[in-house]
């Protein structure tokens, strides 16, 4: 097949239309890309013309999208550029579409979290339950703590299930030097 494949980068103008269909899920959003160009003369950034283009996405990218997609995030779309031409009110007008292959958040501005999707038994994607606490919450807790040293995040967790403190196991290096010290003496 020649399809004519692009990636765009650029921020989401509307929020995410889902509706399901007889072959799986179809979601449909609107996409803005703004050419930024150096002005030599001004020296500054200047933003170009924008184009605005209609992405349209099937089955499990349809599914993850209205949860994962904001107005306004800045996202990267990689897919098949699709031109269409319709006759509206006596007038021919062109659209751009693009299908989608894949859709995420522009890391060059900004962070993001994912969730891993699991399917249920019906064949129906469902989101998986996030769990109270995630590793990066409890890194960060245990970093503030003090709970760090060279076995981690990871050792710490196990120490602490265990009913060991800091020093019996899982706590910081400097526990679990001062313990063998202790010893020694």
């Amino acid at each position: 097949m020649n399809d004519t494949l692009v990636t765009l980068v650029g921020n989401a103008t509307t929020g995410v239309t889902f509706r399901d269909t007889a072959t799986g899920g179809m979601s449909r959003f609107r996409f803005a890309v703004t050419a930024r160009r150096w002005d030599r003369e001004k020296q500054f950034w200047a933003d170009g013309h924008t184009s605005f283009y209609t992405v349209f996405a099937w089955r499990a990218l349809a599914a993850n999208l209205p949860s994962s997609v904001a107005v306004g995030e800045p996202l990267i779309v990689h897919g098949r550029l699709k031109v269409r031409e319709e006759e509206r009110d006596g007038q021919r007008k062109t659209f751009v579409d693009v299908e989608a292959i894949s859709v995420g958040h522009d890391l060059t501005r900004g962070t993001a979290a994912f969730r891993r999707v699991v399917k249920a038994d019906s064949g129906l994607l469902t989101r998986a339950a996030e769990p109270a606490e995630d590793q990066w919450t409890r890194h960060v807790a245990q970093r503030e703590h003090g709970v760090t040293g060279h076995r981690g995040a990871r050792g710490a967790e196990r120490a602490e299930r265990a009913g060991m403190g800091e020093g019996e196991g899982g706590g910081s290096a400097e526990g679990d030097v001062d313990r063998v010290m202790e010893t020694v003496s």
